[in-house]
């Protein structure tokens, strides 16, 4: 008598997951095998969203575009991650929101970015290795708790090799694409 393979927890999550339905303004994530649902950021938050965007809009030497609501599968296979990034950047040239799925492949990404809001812990540690390992070659984190701001840099395995930590108040250099010291005085 042959038997059903049996779903693993991971898949009936994953399943339950993709007919999740929020409510308004909040976001589902599936992060590490869990299920995360976060509520509508505050008005800080979104005012480091603001100031984020302008500026790298405005002064990296390539055109960029931008998203602050596009879920990112981080590897092909790997379906345990669906991140939403409080920003997403990607150069225009490329064009990968056009027509994108609401999930779509992080391939072509160059910048993340996470501001930390109630949980951030899984924006110090969980999402930045999610990122490093879909080989996302730049997550900035904004941490408010503590008052700095991060870039990592280099992804290799599960992490990034390199970063670089300026207190608010110290402009932080971006390398290219970016290629100009992020002002953070109106950050404090």
């Amino acid at each position: 008598m042959a038997h059903e393979p049996m779903a693993t927890d991971e898949e009936t999550l994953l399943d339950y997951f993709s007919t999740l339905e929020t409510p308004e303004g909040f976001r589902a994530e599936f992060i590490e095998g869990e299920i995360v649902v976060t509520p509508p950021p505050d008005g800080n938050h979104e005012r480091f969203f603001s100031r984020l965007s302008k500026q790298i809009l405005a002064r990296s030497e390539v055109d960029m575009d931008f998203s602050g609501t596009k879920g990112l599968l981080l590897r092909p296979g790997d379906r345990k991650n669906h991140v939403i990034p409080d920003i997403t950047f990607a150069p225009c040239e490329l064009d990968l929101f056009q027509g994108a799925e609401s999930w779509m492949p992080s391939e072509g990404v160059v910048l993340v970015v996470e501001v930390t809001s109630s949980k951030p812990e899984r924006d110090r540690v969980t999402k930045r290795r999610c990122y490093a390992r879909a080989g996302i070659p730049f997550y900035l984190l904004v941490d408010r708790d503590r008052t700095t701001i991060t870039l990592f840099s280099d992804p290799s395995g599960e992490d990034y090799v390199a970063n670089t930590t300026m207190p608010f108040g110290k402009p932080l250099p971006l390398p290219a694409p970016f290629s100009f010291d992020l002002e953070t005085t109106d950050f404090l």
